[in-house]
């Protein structure tokens, strides 16, 4: 299915979580002098516009970026990455995952991107032209099987399906088996949404018996708007860097407080 796009839902709450956990990695990565690459299976466009008719259409970015970005430290590089951004672009942009991983990365560190919505493609191929990723037109979890393990091969695999497809739900922990196979020493982050039904809650089971040490972050919060099923939003890592699990529940309690 293709029918996912991201604009309608840039800067919810989800996104707080996915993205100040990102910037927090990538900056953790970032301090030592070593190269790395950055893997993100399900890519997007990349920029966004919260201005644009399909933000204001959902108006998740409201009680999301909004409401909580005030709420974090101003060094957090969540909030820088977002400064720099709205320096660039404009004051209504808002990064996806891919743009906070290039202005994070140095000279030197790789960056891997697939993204199969033609339209998406088209404009994550533009919006990161500047910084010389290597994008494919491509299912993710096939070209996350096929660069892995990296060159180098310190680094972070971002994993963010629209789950739109439900196959995922059991699809993810045989292909991150597979990746960790091939990439043991690499942080896996795989987001997830935490909706009415509880889709999640079998490939969660699965996960946590193949990985009893990752990083397991959930947080709650209301439906955007009147029968709206997500109710959440969760981030299971693999590897975690040391420190990370008290970032995460801050930054559950920042969302918390919506």
């Amino acid at each position: 299915m293709l029918s996912y796009q991201h604009a309608y839902h840039a800067g919810n709450l989800a996104d707080v979580q996915k993205h100040a956990l990102l910037a927090w990695i990538l900056a953790y990565l970032t301090q030592k002098d070593k190269p790395l690459s950055y893997i993100e299976t399900h890519a997007g466009r990349g920029l966004y516009d919260l201005t644009s008719p399909q933000a204001e259409k959902t108006g998740e970015a409201a009680s999301g970026i909004t409401r909580t970005e005030g709420r974090l430290a101003p060094d957090h590089p969540y909030r820088q990455r977002l400064a720099e951004i709205r320096a660039r672009f404009g004051l209504s942009a808002y990064p996806g995952s891919p743009l906070i991983a290039a202005m994070s990365l140095r000279d030197g560190d790789v960056l891997h991107l697939a993204e199969l919505h033609p339209q998406e493609h088209r404009a994550l191929t533009e919006n990161l032209a500047p910084w010389g990723a290597h994008i494919q037109h491509r299912d993710g979890f096939e070209m996350a099987l096929a660069v892995t393990p990296p060159t180098p091969r310190r680094g972070l695999m971002l994993i963010d399906p629209s789950y739109e497809v439900k196959a995922d739900y059991d699809r993810i922990p045989k292909i991150l088996s597979q990746i960790t196979r091939k990439w043991n020493v690499g942080i896996i982050a795989l987001w997830y949404p935490i909706l009415t039904d509880a889709p999640h809650r079998p490939m969660l089971a699965d996960l946590q018996t193949a990985f009893p040490d990752a990083l397991r972050s959930e947080v709650t919060f209301p439906p955007a708007r009147d029968g709206h099923r997500m109710t959440g939003s969760g981030m299971f890592i693999i590897n975690p860097p040391y420190g990370l699990d008290e970032e995460a529940a801050r930054i559950a309690l920042t969302i918390g407080r919506t």
